[in-house]
This record gives structure tokens, sequence and C-alpha cells, in this order.
């Protein structure tokens, strides 16, 4: 599915490049849908995970020169706040993953000015009276189809997602900006503000925990005196509109301490906001219908696996792909009713899959660098061959080969482990119920497994080709 989700997009944008949201007129493929965000980040994403920098490249150098003006400002009707957070940590990733400086030095002032905007919001923000909740977060749609409405002012608020993805975006493009040659000066005042903006936003987001509900509710903006599901059955329009992207972003931007965000994760699945394990489409609850997001929602997928919540991120990658997509011919829904039918197709959709995958068998985050962290143990323990060409991460290519023998009862298997050295470089390979390793044989070194489930194994200091044998006890 990896290689049909490229495939299609490679069909559906005008000579491989020129990006397009759907594939039918009036269905997406109309040129004022050109621009959206998520087309260009989604794209960008899951090419540069799969280490195809070509066409990353492209996607890149082709947006930043048809669709962002020299304030930083995209060619769309309705631009959303916190993509463009995470545009400027992509932008940063490509440059972590490719090494090309060129093409960042080539749009260098817009990159800046994309921070900009950001910045301006901000200072808006600091305006406010400090008891207002409002008060240092960033305001701004969360949704592009907000200027479709009489007055889109009702969703220009300040979603906890717009300061979370702007935090994340700042810290990472300042910390390749001077590589690009950047000002420093300018990187150490985005440093500064980002720290600034994620003090506040942690701290509103406390402040606005309703302890009175259990699990604890937060709900995506503060001040909100109704939950979400209560707004949108009272109020049309709501201000707590697509609340399925403002927590989704919120949850990708992996920028508040664990605590807060297993409570975000628990909320959305004690009070509606997800179905079959993926991220809703959330609308008012009515009892004829309830869809799947399938695009944005690969964000909260994200931050399961870098919490550890493993068996949640397989229940989303599995009812991704079988309900998510139709059968036969594999085209990704934008927002698929769990009962069937025929979603709309949309590029970014077809794209989560690959990121999905990727993230299961090769896997970074603030913590360190994963192998096989969410690989089915079913797919495992088949007997055949389970394998990850090497692909970019922070520190170099990293890839495996994994296959087990159920006579011998052996794993055998080989790894393309980076030169550079990740904080923590862990190999997980999970077991059915009622079995567990002995040991793990790598080179000349044993590694005994770790874990709750036994099913980690430290592979720190190791790098290069090496091979590996897993016996289970």
């Amino acid at each position: 599915m990896v290689q049909f989700a490229f495939a299609r997009e490679q069909i559906v944008r005008p000579d491989g490049v020129y990006p397009k949201y759907g594939a039918v007129d009036r269905d997406y493929y109309g040129q004022e849908y050109d621009g959206f965000q998520d087309t260009f980040t989604s794209s960008l994403y899951a090419n540069l995970e799969w280490g195809r920098f070509a066409q990353a490249a492209a996607v890149l150098d082709g947006y930043f020169s048809d669709f962002v003006a020299d304030d930083g400002m995209i060619n769309m009707r309705g631009p959303e706040t916190a993509q463009f957070g995470l545009t400027l940590s992509l932008l940063a990733r490509y440059y972590r993953y490719t090494a090309d400086k060129a093409l960042l030095q080539k749009h260098r002032h817009k990159i800046a000015a994309t921070a900009s905007i950001l910045l301006e919001l901000h200072d808006v923000s600091l305006q406010l009276p400090q008891d207002d909740p409002g008060y240092g977060l960033i305001h701004g749609w969360n949704e592009s189809d907000a200027c479709l409405f009489e007055d889109p002012a009702i969703w220009w608020k300040p979603y906890f997602a717009n300061s979370a993805m702007t935090v994340r975006g700042l810290n990472d493009i300042a910390a390749i900006w001077g590589k690009i040659g950047g000002e420093r000066s300018l990187a150490q005042h985005w440093q500064t503000r980002a720290k600034q903006l994620h003090a506040r936003l942690e701290q509103s987001i406390r402040a606005n925990i309703r302890h009175d509900m259990k699990p604890p509710y937060i709900g995506p903006l503060p001040g909100a005196k109704l939950t979400f599901r209560q707004a949108l059955a009272q109020q049309n329009p709501s201000e707590q509109g697509w609340p399925h992207r403002a927590y989704a972003e919120l949850l990708h931007a992996d920028v508040l301490p664990t605590e807060l965000s297993h409570l975000v994760i628990n909320c959305m699945r004690a009070y509606g906001a997800t179905s079959i394990g993926v991220v809703a489409n959330i609308t008012a609850a009515n009892e004829h219908e309830r869809n799947l997001l399938g695009f944005i929602s690969y964000g909260y997928a994200r931050q399961l696996l870098s919490l550890g919540r493993v068996d949640e991120y397989l229940l989303f990658m599995y009812a991704h792909r079988y309900h998510a997509h139709t059968p036969g011919s594999w085209t990704a829904g934008e927002v698929t009713d769990i009962t069937g039918g025929m979603p709309l197709f949309c590029m970014p959709a077809q794209l989560t899959i690959p990121l999905l995958l990727r993230w299961a068998l090769v896997f970074d985050d603030e913590h360190g660098l994963h192998l096989a962290k969410a690989l089915p143990h079913a797919w495992l323990f088949s007997g055949q061959q389970v394998s990850c060409e090497p692909v970019p991460t922070p520190w170099g290519k990293t890839g495996l080969s994994l296959q087990y023998d159920p006579q011998l009862q052996r794993l055998d298997g080989k790894l393309a482990l980076p030169e550079g050295q990740p904080q923590a470089l862990w190999l997980t390979l999970r077991l059915p119920q009622g079995k567990r390793w002995q040991k793990l044989q790598v080179g000349d070194q044993v590694l005994l497994p770790q874990g709750p489930a036994a099913d980690r194994f430290n592979l720190k200091g190791l790098r290069g080709n090496v091979s590996l044998q897993a016996l289970l006890a």
C-alpha cells in the first residue's frame, strides 16, 4: 500500500509534482484547493520518511515557489494556523535528512516570513488582558473551511493546537537556521519566543482541565464552558467546530508533558473523539452515522506510539487500512462512514498509511530511535521475512530485516543502524500471549529483554550493519 500510495500521488499531481487535493473537479481537483496546506505537509512528510528525497524536494520547491508569498502567507482560500508551525518543522526535518542547504536558502526569506506570521499572532495575543483566556496564545483558524461561513471570525480563536505547533515549528527551524545561512540572532529569538509560548500553553491547559469529569476533560481551546459534544449540539455554528483537527494537531506537536498527552488522548477516547481507534470526523452526534478522519489524524497516532500505547496504535493502523480505504481499489477517503459507502477521495488521506507503516518499523521522537516498535507479532511470527530498506532518520539511515523460524523457534535478522548516536536505541520484538524471549544475540553481545512486556532490547552504542539472533525461552 505504501508503493501504491506514492504511485497514486504521481498520477494525481499534474506532472507528478503540482499539488492536487483530490482527483475529480468539484470534488477537490479545482484550483481553489491547490494551495491547501495539508496537501503540502502530508506529501512532504511521507516522501521524506521513506527517503524519496527527489519528490520531497520537488514538492517543497513547487509549493514555496507557487503558493507562498513573500510575506509568508499562502495562496489558499483559508489558511490553517497550526499548519504554518508544522511546515516549519518539516522544513527542518528536510534539512536534517537531506543536508540540502541550497533549496532552503532559495526560500529562506519566505521561511523567515512564515515564522514572522506566527510571531505577529503571538504579539497580538500578548496585548490582551492577562485574565483573558486567550492571553499569550496564538489565535487563528484551525480549519480552512472556516472561510466559507458568513462570520468566519467565530473560529479566530486560541486553539491549543495553534500554539503547540508554533512551539514545535519555531524550535525545529531555529535548530537548523544557522546551518542554512540564517541569522543566529533570529534563531535565538525564535527559541526565546517558543519557550515563552510553551510555558503559557502548558499553564493554560492545566488551568482548563475539568477534573469534575471522569476521566478529566480538556477542550480544544481555553475558556470553553461546554464540552465539544455539547457545543456542537447546542450551537450552530460553534467555535468548537472541527475539534478533531485541533486535538490531532495538539498531540502531533509533541510538546506537552507526558501526563498531559495521556490526558488529552484519554479525554478524546472517553468523550467521542475517536471511532474504532481512529480520530473521528466530529460533528453533532446523531444515530445515523459515525465517521473516520482519513488525514490529519496521523498526528494522534504518532503520539500514541511515542507514549508507548502500541496496541492503540495498531488498532488505528488496521482500522484506517480496512475502514478508511475502499476494498479493491485501495482508495482512501477524506471522511469515511464506518457503515461503508463511497467516501470522497483526497490525497492526504492516501498518504496516511505510508506514515503509519514507516513509524511502525522505524520511529524517532524526542526520546530516541525505535526499531519495530509497532510491528504486529502476527507479522513477526508468520515465518515470512519482514523488512524495511534503510530509511532516513536524524542520525542516519536505518533499516531492518527479520525472519522467524517456527521449527527452531528462533528469530534471525539483520539491522542497518545509523552512524550517529541517538539518545536511546531500542529494538522491540512483540510477543504473542504465552511466549517470552530468552535472549538476543547481537554480534558477540548477549542482550536480555527489558520493559513491562519483556520484549525490548537496548541497542545503545551499536552502529553499522549487525546480525542478530533471538531465542524463545
